[in-house]
């Protein structure tokens, strides 16, 4: 793991609408100390609207955000891996390739969009909950002591901030 500069990966299924969320928040919140990255299992084509609205409504740049798919960070060219969160129970249960940098991993489960119901607001209402939650979860994770943790330490942290029940 480097010392103060951390590559941070956010996997989920389609790379549409969570782990989109937490590459932006990473990039806004943890400039200085932190690069966002995110891919899919299984990537979709495009971003969903509706993500991109709530994305520039909450005033984070959407510039470049697309996509993609896990094996772009896997690559001898890619760029090495701090951490790598999954944030959904598919891709938690998915076996992944060796990372470059051998990052520390955690399953930080978030409701798959897709699978919304209701009306569009309400809709929009879910999504920009789900955004607020990664705020807050990310917001948490970026003041963790990285320095002072042991590996078996931090992974325990990031389960419990996983879970929502880290203390400080």
């Amino acid at each position: 793991m480097s010392q103060g500069h951390y590559n941070v990966l956010f996997l989920s299924s389609r790379n549409t609408a969570r782990s989109i969320f937490a590459e932006a928040v990473m990039n806004r919140i943890g400039r200085n100390h932190f690069a966002g990255f995110s891919a899919g299992m299984r990537p979709a084509d495009k971003l969903d609207p509706l993500v991109t609205d709530i994305l520039q409504v909450a005033q984070y740049p959407t510039a470049g955000l697309h996509p993609k798919h896990w094996s772009e960070f896997a690559r001898q060219d890619a760029p090495p891996l701090d951490f790598v969160f999954t944030l959904c129970d598919q891709a938690a249960g998915e076996p992944l390739p060796h990372w470059p940098g051998r990052p520390v991993t955690a399953d930080w489960s978030y409701p798959d969009p897709e699978a919304l119901d209701g009306e569009g607001w309400e809709q929009r209402k879910e999504l920009a909950a789900m955004l607020a939650g990664l705020e807050r979860q990310l917001r948490a994770f970026i003041q963790l002591p990285f320095r002072s943790l042991d590996d078996m330490s931090l992974r325990d942290r990031l389960r419990e901030l996983g879970q929502g029940t880290i203390s400080r």
